[in-house]
């Protein structure tokens, strides 16, 4: 009788063991209660019914204040621009005057610009554009030329080593006459070989070694004479220098420049190659 009194007071405090923790986890959890689920199962979390927050937009990048100076161009702009034109469609003596005294305060102020610019570029060697390149004195640029001649004199004579000039000419061309002799000075002065080559078989002064012509002329598409060419006859690399009667100078200036690789990439196409006895 005591035992039987017992096992009813334990099973009386499961059960409400049981009520209170299912009554405690309703809300939570209602599958404790769902017998039919087992004890091995899975259920994914509810979900958070908290409102996502969405994310602050980027900060704008403050933007550069805009030089005042540059409204007041604009505005000066559109007005001269304006005046003009009502000048042109009305030309009364009142608009024309307007025109023309707001042109003359523009003239001015490009004046005043003009004369800082020359002080700048006086005190600044970098900027002053008499410095580069070809002086516009007289004495600087004929120590400028004398130097541009040694140094593109030097080039030629460089070249000389393995390179060779090609003069086609005929024998009844006046031009080809005159030429000759600047050709025989030239290669006397600069160390660069002259190679006379005849299109019609006949002789020029200055050249008893002067070869006919064996089909290079038509390669080259020789159509008028004077012509002169560089070539390397080692690699069969020929290169047209020019064409009519050439002074000195020129010869020098031209041959420095198509021989440089700067000058083979401004024109690749003249550049050919030949297979040369």
């Amino acid at each position: 009788m005591r035992c039987r009194t017992l096992l009813l007071l334990i099973f009386a405090l499961d059960l409400s063991t049981v009520q209170v923790v299912s009554s405690a986890q309703d809300g939570a959890a209602p599958y404790w209660r769902d017998a039919w689920r087992g004890w091995h199962f899975y259920e994914d979390p509810a979900p958070d019914d908290k409102p996502a927050v969405p994310a602050a937009p980027p900060a704008a990048k403050p933007q550069a204040a805009r030089a005042p100076e540059l409204d007041d161009f604009e505005r000066l702009q559109k007005a001269l621009e304006e005046y003009r034109n009502i000048a042109i469609m009305r030309p009364t003596e009142a608009n024309v005057r307007r025109y023309m005294e707001l042109e003359a305060k523009v003239v001015g102020q490009a004046s005043t610009f003009a004369d800082v610019a020359r002080r700048v570029a006086w005190a600044t060697p970098a900027l002053d554009p008499t410095l580069q390149g070809r002086p516009v004195n007289a004495k600087a640029l004929e120590v400028f030329e004398e130097t541009e001649r040694t140094e593109r004199s030097r080039t030629v004579a460089q070249l000389g080593k393995d390179h060779v000039l090609f003069f086609f000419y005929r024998s009844d061309c006046p031009y080809c006459h005159a030429f000759a002799p600047v050709l025989e000075a030239f290669q006397g002065r600069h160390g660069i070989q002259v190679v006379a080559i005849s299109i019609d078989g006949g002789p020029m002064p200055g050249f008893p070694s002067a070869r006919r012509d064996n089909g290079i002329a038509t390669a080259l598409q020789v159509s008028q004479v004077p012509a002169v060419f560089l070539a390397q006859p080692f690699t069969g690399q020929i290169t047209p220098i020019g064409f009519g009667v050439l002074s000195e100078s020129q010869l020098l200036e031209r041959i420095s420049i198509v021989s440089s690789p700067e000058g083979v990439a401004m024109l690749p196409s003249a550049t050919r190659r030949l297979a040369l006895p």
